[in-house]
């Protein structure tokens, strides 16, 4: 990350759910965002470290402020601990936010972060419904527990001092009545697993998308889908994008891994 300011969406990786992650058909590392000098890493699931090392220009683990986990499945959170490893130097920089639901901390289940590598942070910091956490120039809410089989939350960034709302990420759920209400950023990411809905699957599926984009008000500027499954995968994201933009009136398009979304246009 340069000395330039960035506002972008950098998409390491566009897997969703556990075949495309074992299979790597794409990759699983996280998604980047840089919104006025503040780097948060949001879901660093299996490969992270690697894409952050491979990317041209590398990217550096140590510019980040904040690592985001939704929720604790692997897909999101494998590389958590190495991630914030990485983010203090090895453990020789007490710096860094982590903002996680509170069953990837507990010690009476599964935890996914590592005692030791919380101390090496800054703060840790429980989401819960409707929190609202600082971290660096942003403010990051979360509106809505999701329906899904672990503690989950989307996220709504803003700029402090900032009304509106850049960037809403719509990760996995279950659809539900008025899901769409909790997202009002000008830039919708939403995870969108399954071309088909499938019973007992609590994921977002094409006719999902397309509801929450023809119900959103205000309509997002632009919707950028990711985290796709092998139905979402068999059938081409982009051209799954392009039928939704027409049917819709919206721009929708589809992320691919390593994808950079340009968002000076929204600052």
């Amino acid at each position: 990350m340069s000395a330039r300011e960035k506002n972008e969406i950098r998409f390491l990786g566009t897997a969703g759910a556990r075949f495309v992650m074992i299979t790597q058909f794409r990759s699983s590392a996280g998604t980047v965002l840089s919104l006025k000098d503040t780097n948060v890493l949001i879901d660093p699931g299996p490969g992270t470290l690697v894409r952050f090392a491979s990317s041209k220009p590398r990217l550096n683990p140590a510019k980040l402020h904040a690592i985001i986990l939704t929720h604790k499945h692997l897909d999101h959170s494998n590389d958590v601990n190495v991630m914030i490893e990485a983010m203090t130097e090895g453990g020789f920089k007490h710096r860094g936010v982590l903002l996680c639901p509170n069953d990837a901390l507990s010690d009476e289940g599964d935890a996914v972060v590592l005692n030791y590598y919380r101390g090496l942070l800054e703060r840790v910091e429980v989401m819960k419904e409707g929190g609202i956490y600082s971290v660096g120039k942003l403010e990051i809410n979360t509106p809505k527990r999701h329906v899904h089989s672990v503690e989950t939350y989307g996220l709504n960034v803003k700029i402090r001092g900032e009304n509106k709302t850049k960037v809403s990420f719509l990760v996995d759920t279950l659809y539900f009545d008025g899901l769409e209400d909790y997202y009002d950023g000008e830039v919708l990411v939403m995870n969108v697993a399954m071309y088909k809905r499938r019973e007992g699957v609590d994921h977002l599926c094409v006719d999902d998308a397309k509801r929450i984009i023809e119900a959103r008000r205000p309509k997002p500027k632009v919707t950028i889908l990711t985290h796709f499954g092998m139905t979402m995968l068999r059938n081409k994201p982009w051209e799954i994008a392009k039928q939704l933009s027409e049917e819709t009136g919206e721009k929708v398009i589809a992320a691919r891994d390593g994808m950079k979304f340009e968002l000076s246009g929204f600052v």
